[in-house]
């Protein structure tokens, strides 16, 4: 989506920021493992096909992903981006008649950032996210039925099952955003700030050229 092309998003722990091309080799890096292939549901690609995914990110209307940066290490300007980078999150807008209806997903990457509550809180933002800005009033989540972890990050934050496809080894986990909800998710990043992308880069690099 054309509308995060120049958003960041920070959190307490993290910053999530547009995917960009200079992300695409750490990211093509990361989809060769066999692991996230299966937690994801994604074939392994080409470079070259990362980069007109990455193209498709940016351009297409019923998409929006952010990556996710580890905000200590982001705040380091000696630090180069693609460094800071830990993984994505994804919205799909599945439903051409319903543009309120939105497929989450989030992938934490890095092994090292797993299990400290970081996937609750970048989740806690995209919705965020989606509900203000893209008019998102239900998510969805389809999980494969061995990723034990998500399902419960998931149903923590409220998420309730909805079917369960046997063929394909999924759950479908849903959440309406009410106004309880909304203001719930707003209640729990009340700390999250929305900034120029491009402004905070040069800002970045003008600290390291100091």
């Amino acid at each position: 989506m054309k509308i995060n092309e120049n958003t960041l998003l920070e959190g307490h722990r993290v910053v999530l920021v547009p995917y960009n091309a200079e992300h695409v080799p750490r990211y093509h890096e990361w989809m060769k493992s066999p692991e996230l292939q299966q937690l994801t549901a994604s074939e392994p690609l080409t470079l070259e096909q990362e980069y007109d995914m990455q193209r498709s990110w940016r351009e297409d209307n019923d998409k929006c992903t952010f990556i996710i940066l580890d905000k200590q290490r982001w705040a380091d300007p000696s630090v180069e981006e693609e460094q800071c980078m830990v993984g994505d999150v994804n919205i799909f807008l599945t439903d051409p008649t319903d543009l309120s209806l939105a497929e989450l997903e989030v992938m934490i990457a890095e092994p090292s950032h797993r299990g400290k509550g970081i996937g609750k809180e970048v989740t806690r933002m995209m919705m965020c996210y989606g509900a203000t800005k893209l008019g998102v009033k239900k998510f969805q989540a389809k999980i494969g039925l061995d990723n034990e972890v998500s399902i419960a990050m998931f149903k923590k934050l409220h998420f309730q099952e909805e079917s369960v496809c046997k063929v394909f080894k999924e759950v479908t986990l849903e959440m309406a955003v009410d106004e309880s909800a909304r203001a719930r998710l707003q209640g729990d990043v009340g700390d999250m700030k929305e900034r120029e992308y491009r402004q905070s880069c040069r800002d970045r690099q003008g600290t390291v050229s100091q």
